[in-house]
């Protein structure tokens, strides 16, 4: 690879994001999960309880393909959905045990993928790398 390739910020940071993506999605693949499971799992965890709108915002997933996402979950008993009793146009989407459950599958599934993929950092440099993202991501 060219030099001036191998120095470009923009570059570098692409082809980890997508061999971090690719990995991801086959890990999880196998797990029989995907990534936006995983969000909205984790979101409802952190938050509790909200309507398809608030995991919408939190999440990042648009409100098309939530309706999908929830489908999937509550078909599989991790998650409730229920009308809410101050707007009944409106679900309320609860996180179940089993949905906690397999939130801690999917965690101890992806910090292994993380050991796998920052193996060449020390634990000084991935802290110090996810700072960094973060500042770029968030601002």
């Amino acid at each position: 690879m060219a030099a001036r390739l191998r120095r470009l910020p923009t570059r570098l940071l692409s082809l980890a994001a997508t061999r971090s993506d690719r990995r991801v999605h086959e890990e999880l693949t196998r797990a029989d999960a995907r990534k936006w499971h995983y969000a909205a799992l984790a979101t409802l965890a952190e938050f509790g309880p909200a309507s398809q709108a608030e995991l919408s915002s939190r999440t990042g997933i648009y409100r098309s393909d939530l309706v999908a996402v929830i489908n999937e979950l509550a078909e599989r008993g991790l998650v409730e959905r229920a009308p809410n009793p101050a707007d009944r146009r409106q679900n309320i989407i609860t996180l179940t045990a089993r949905g906690h459950e397999r939130l801690g599958t999917l965690e101890e599934l992806l910090a292994g993928l993380e050991d796998e993929l920052l193996a060449p950092l020390s634990t000084t440099e991935r802290e110090q790398l996810t700072r960094l993202l973060a500042k770029l991501v968030y601002g």
